[in-house]
């Protein structure tokens, strides 16, 4: 692990640099200011390790042009509240008050250690599954189908269960469509009031209604060149799908209040829970934008089909949450782990996230036992 220390006290500085030489794990470098520091600290630093106050350019402010690029740790001894709020605005996940032992920081800088660790486990699992966590013989199948599909323009309707993970399939479509370096625009019909819906697509002038203060751009707007995706597409109101089906067709809208019509290069994505077939019966959604939809109709499976993936998404979340609470790492026990697979997951992967995120904060222990899953009651 690679630290840079930046302290202005020259007796301090020395102190750190002999006490940590008995750390052969750590590759440490010191700098007497920020301003030195700045010029030389590049990507090749895992951690850094500060002084507040320091002519020149205090902690903070080195902080601050540090922007988020590196995990830092305060060390000051002269500690105000308002520098420790300041700090923790600023992501510092640790602040040591001088005089501190020795093995304080490293323990700091281990707990430090082991969360980065957690962190690029994720960013690898995240970058050789495409977004996706787990993998299971059901699940390479749909994704055989989404590779063939997203590499032409055919319009995808995906088909499932809620919660089944279709915006990330979504997501995965246009990331794999040569349309890729183009906006990836998501819109939730069920989250947008009716009255709205309209006017959150195709976008308005100014004073084409009340509160119509300026004019803004609709989603088919923002996606333009890209790929626009209708989640919960059933439940679009039946007078909007003319609409959205004569956009589809001549590929153009019009915001609200215009009389111009705006050319769009666009590919849709749309997903549904609902029965569609027996929304059409019903007269509740259009027969002729349902075919326009449903050019490539993708089943995703339920999580109780795609056992494999599981524990897999389990432990990965059971990670990713450690990190995020600053939990040291935890694990599911061979109870626990079994009765994860024997459970239904009527909510599917959101629900297993959710379950997962809840055993890792009530958890007593770093082995999460069966009955910290609170599954039973649920059965």
């Amino acid at each position: 692990m690679k630290i840079a220390i930046v302290e202005d006290d020259i007796n301090m500085r020395k102190s750190l640099e002999i006490a940590m030489s008995d750390y052969k794990e750590f590759e440490i470098k010191t700098f007497k200011n920020a301003k030195d520091a700045l010029k030389s600290i590049d990507d090749s630093f895992d951690l850094i390790i500060t002084d507040i106050n320091m002519p020149g350019m205090d902690g903070i402010e080195f902080v601050k042009e540090l922007n988020g690029r590196f995990e830092v740790i305060i060390m000051t001894g002269n500690a105000t509240l308002g520098s420790a709020i300041d700090s923790i605005h600023l992501g510092v996940k640790d602040f040591l008050l001088k005089p501190f032992d020795v093995d304080a920081l490293v323990g700091a800088i281990k707990r430090e250690d082991k969360v980065q660790k957690v962190k690029k486990t994720v960013k690898k699992s995240k970058k050789t599954n495409g977004g996706f966590i787990g993998t299971s013989k059901a699940l390479s199948k749909v994704l055989n189908i989404a590779d063939k599909a997203s590499k032409t323009d055919a319009s995808i309707l995906l088909l499932g269960e809620s919660g089944v993970g279709k915006e990330v399939f979504a997501s995965y479509i246009h990331k794999n469509s040569p349309r890729v370096k183009k906006p990836f625009v998501a819109i939730n019909m069920a989250a947008i009031p009716e009255n709205l819906i309209e006017s959150e697509l195709f976008g308005f002038e100014k004073g084409a209604f009340t509160d119509a203060s300026e004019a803004k751009a609709g989603q088919f707007e923002l996606a333009n060149g890209g790929t626009l995706f209708l989640d919960e597409i059933g439940e679009m109101p039946y007078g909007v799908q003319a609409k959205l089906l004569r956009a589809l067709q001549e590929k153009e809208v019009r915001r609200l209040g215009s009389s111009k019509l705006i050319k769009i290069d666009i590919r849709v994505v749309s997903a549904t829970n609902a029965n569609l077939n027996e929304k059409i019966k019903n007269g509740e959604f259009r027969e002729d934008l349902y075919y326009r939809l449903n050019t490539i109709p993708l089943h995703i499976p339920p999580l109780k089909d795609r056992k494999d993936e599981i524990l897999q998404i389990a432990e990965e979340i059971c990670k990713q949450n450690c990190e995020k609470y600053g939990f040291d790492l935890k694990e599911f026990s061979p109870e626990a782990k079994n009765e994860l697979l024997d459970y239904n997951w009527p909510g599917n992967i959101r629900e297993l996230i959710s379950v997962v995120e809840r055993s890792v904060i009530l958890s007593e222990t770093q082995e999460i036992q069966k009955e910290e899953l609170f599954l039973e009651v649920r059965k």
